[in-house]
């Protein structure tokens, strides 16, 4: 019984190599097919990946290249003629081609550039909402101060990483049409906000200070 058991153990193990044997060849480019195509797949990632690393290098040799530059004309004219391939490049590229320009005294053509960021539904929101405070910023000659406090106080809400700032713009524009009284205010509460930065707050103190005001730093939440 036990030579007739091995027996059949080995016959039915060679049946089963058998039957795989004939499987592989059948079904075995379905395998191979697979094999290839994750191979090809890894390789296309990579070479996609390194198309994308080029091309962000190219992009900062290019700005590096045109910042090196003496004037600031020369500067913001170099970083004009610079294309980025993709919507967060071109975002860079415009931030850093509008200050050029504004530098250069050339505000219309800086808060034209920042607006071509501001508008562009592919890029992060922060970085349109960044776009959108600039632009008010460069515009603060051109543009009269109901329309900009109106821009500011559309950043100046909760859930905007640059609701601070635009605070601090609109305390400023408060002094500029003589209310003092509301720009202390403004103050006051940007020293009372647990997210202010210690820059933003000596900032909105030197400004109390100066307008006559009390501050309440025991209120503050930020040295």
């Amino acid at each position: 019984m036990s030579d007739t058991d091995s027996f059949i153990e080995e016959v039915t193990e060679e049946v089963r190599r058998d039957r795989l044997y004939g499987y592989l060849k059948r079904y075995g480019w379905i395998a191979a097919l697979a094999i290839v195509g994750v191979v090809g797949a890894a390789g296309f990632s990579e070479f996609r990946s390194a198309q994308q690393a080029a091309k962000a290098e190219a992009l900062g040799d290019a700005m590096i290249a045109s910042l090196s530059q003496d004037e600031d004309e020369d500067r913001a004219s170099s970083l004009a003629d610079i294309t980025a391939e993709t919507p967060q490049g071109a975002a860079v590229l415009a931030f850093m081609t509008a200050g050029a320009q504004a530098e250069a005294g050339e505000n219309a053509l800086a808060a034209e550039t920042l607006q071509s960021v501001s508008s562009n539904q592919d890029v992060p929101l922060i970085y349109r909402q960044v776009a959108s405070f600039k632009t008010l910023l460069v515009q603060s000659d051109s543009v009269d101060s109901a329309t900009r406090r109106a821009g500011f106080e559309a950043l100046a809400v909760p859930g905007v990483r640059l609701r601070l700032l635009a605070e601090e713009q609109l305390a400023l524009l408060d002094i500029e049409s003589g209310d003092s009284e509301a720009a202390i205010a403004r103050f006051q509460s940007i020293l009372d906000d647990a997210e202010a930065t210690s820059g933003l707050q000596r900032r909105a103190l030197q400004a109390m200070v100066a307008l006559g005001g009390a501050p309440q730093l025991e209120e503050s939440a930020n040295e």
